[in-house]
């Protein structure tokens, strides 16, 4: 065996068996951990604990070196990727890193386990080929926390278009009865963190930042901004118009919700009628075949030996 292919093993041998080790002992769960973790199912953790999770703070050290090698250097407080972050709810100091650090671990690591698993099949005429490959895997790995992001995105954005109009619903019922905007809003936090979570720990941001002496118009574009949801910036801005012109809130809040209300049924109408062309893929390719092959098997063998029998006579 070639010295190379003795490396390339090696060195595979050792990346996985690192990331297992790591894997084992970042995310394995002691019994004392798992009976507190039993204790505390009653009283779900406010949005605070919710930003750093044990295993995070574990594998930080391990992977910032690697995310060195990636994390932009200057203007990332304004970038686009961080309003991105904030979208998907990682929120946590720790997330950055690992981000980064995963980016940087998939560009090597993928060609690195590619050419172990491939080296020996490809001749000298085709090492374009073979470096093509290497870097395909290459861009690969370094775009797929793209795509993790993108649809961690989409989820907490579906979640939150799904639980606004039911929150919109709850906080003009508190309006009308006699509390304000704040109150109201600190009282749906209450009711909703346990069913919807994603919806709960941005109303919780925005009372924490009125709290903390934010002026109202720009915590609510902050709250804007962090969900991502055109929904919520059409209320926001329709909470700031009313508060400048000193109309109901909670009419304001009544016909917002009754259009969102019939936003979600349309969509859902879609949605379902989409249903009867999305089945027509499966039912072709993966039903259709093995219905003929049921009907039509016995019948086929039964042709194919009486042609056999015929041809064998003549």
């Amino acid at each position: 065996m070639l010295i190379a292919q003795i490396v390339l093993l090696a060195g595979s041998f050792v990346i996985v068996f690192g990331a297992t080790w790591i894997a084992m002992s970042v995310l394995r769960q002691n019994v004392v951990q798992r009976r507190v973790s039993q204790i505390n199912q009653e009283n779900p953790p406010s949005v605070q604990d919710n930003w750093q999770p044990g295993w995070l703070k574990k594998i930080e050290p391990i992977i910032t070196p690697l995310a060195r090698l990636s994390v932009p250097k200057e203007g990332w407080d304004a970038s686009s990727l961080r309003t991105r972050f904030m979208n998907a709810g990682w929120r946590a100091p720790e997330a950055i890193p690992i981000y980064f650090g995963t980016k940087t671990l998939l560009v090597f690591g993928l060609p690195l386990i590619l050419s172990t698993l491939l080296v020996g099949r490809f001749d000298h005429s085709q090492q374009t080929l073979f470096l093509s490959l290497l870097f395909g895997v290459a861009v690969l790995g370094f775009y797929l926390p793209n795509l993790v992001l993108r649809m961690k995105i989409d989820r907490r954005q579906r979640d939150i278009f799904e639980a606004f109009p039911d929150s919109l619903d709850l906080i003009m019922v508190c309006v009308e009865a006699g509390l304000g905007l704040d109150a109201a809003i600190l009282r749906v936090v209450e009711e909703m963190r346990g069913a919807r979570r994603a919806m709960a720990d941005e109303y919780e941001l925005l009372t924490l930042e009125l709290r903390a002496g934010l002026p109202r118009e720009k915590a609510l574009r902050n709250l804007a901004i962090r969900t991502g949801v055109s929904d919520v910036d059409m209320l926001v801005s329709m909470l700031i118009q009313a508060d400048r012109f000193g109309t109901s809130v909670a009419d304001s809040l009544r016909v917002h919700a009754d259009m969102l209300r019939t936003k979600r049924q349309m969509l859902a109408e879609e949605r379902a009628a989409k249903i009867g062309t999305k089945l027509m893929f499966p039912l072709i390719f993966g039903i259709f075949p093995s219905i003929f092959v049921v009907l039509l098997g016995p019948a086929a063998i039964q042709i194919s030996a009486a042609l056999r029998t015929l041809a064998e006579n003549q």
